[in-house]
């Protein structure tokens, strides 16, 4: 029988006898894990910090509505960031360490799943699901009442290519700037004259359809004074970049002040 020698394999320990001079099999789980966990803590401290490594990326917050959606945002990017990295480190640790180097031609080793495992993962997915369907929709249903106050109401119509704002409580006054009084809660009725629009206005965070034929509703309640834009968008045509219209968020005396005017302009024929 040959001698094996010290730290030889010996039949049935591939290790070796004493283990010296082989190198045990890395701990992939864990070595993943700790990947995994310090991949996920750079991830989350990027998204918070995102709007100040990057500003101007998010519209500013204008409006009690704005200001649920801008979290909502940040909470979903936070629950996404581990099962994302935990999808990309596997990946990248899978390739680094077990791609072929030189194809041979042959079948891989026979491996089975671990049930465990796989039960673990599709159970922790459902519930994470669940659980943002569910709170999505608390959220959607809030933001979609009416705030409490005295409403202003503002008929919105597009048309190729630009918005025209209607104040039908102030004589019909209409204009192609729209107006809004501070912390006052705003009801927007939407319609278009042509084909479908997009009525959007990023700081406000409302977004209705403006469809031919149908008046949609949306509910906006502004909070900061401020001059934002209102866009279009659905593609509607060749000059669909160019639908935007200049929001101006007024103190109540500035409001004032700008619909006794624009009455003025109408009552005289101007509009």
């Amino acid at each position: 029988m040959a001698d094996l020698g010290p730290g030889a394999a010996a039949p049935g320990n591939p290790r070796g006898g004493a283990g010296r001079g082989v190198r045990p099999e890395p701990r992939h789980i864990r070595r993943v894990l700790v990947i995994w966990a310090i991949a996920t803590v750079l991830g989350i401290a990027l998204v918070l910090n995102l709007h100040r490594l990057l500003p101007g990326l998010l519209p500013p917050m204008a409006s009690s509505e704005a200001q649920g959606v801008d979290f909502t945002l940040g909470f979903f990017t936070v629950l996404a960031v581990p099962v994302a990295m935990l999808v990309w480190v596997f990946a990248a640790y899978s390739i680094a360490t077990w791609r072929v180097r030189r194809f041979e031609g042959l079948d891989g080793p026979p491996i089975s799943g671990s049930p465990v495992l796989q039960t673990t993962w599709i159970l922790s997915s459902a519930l994470l699901c669940l659980f943002l369907v569910v709170y999505g929709l608390a959220l959607l249903t809030n933001v979609s009442a009416a705030p409490p106050g005295r409403l202003l109401t503002v008929d919105v119509t597009g048309q190729q290519w630009q918005w025209n704002f209607k104040y039908p409580s102030r004589g019909g006054v209409t204009t192609t700037t729209l107006a809004l009084p501070v912390n006052r809660p705003i009801l927007f009725r939407v319609t278009s004259l042509d084909v479908d629009h997009s009525f959007w206005i990023p700081a406000l965070a409302i977004k209705i359809d403006a469809i031919p034929g149908e008046v949609t509703t949306v509910y906006a309640m502004p909070t900061r004074e401020g001059t934002y834009t209102a866009r279009c968008a659905e593609l509607c045509g060749l000059y669909h970049s160019y639908m935007q219209s200049r929001v101006r968020v007024l103190s109540a005396g500035g409001f004032s002040s700008w619909i006794g005017a624009q009455e003025r302009v109408w009552g005289r024929g101007g509009g």
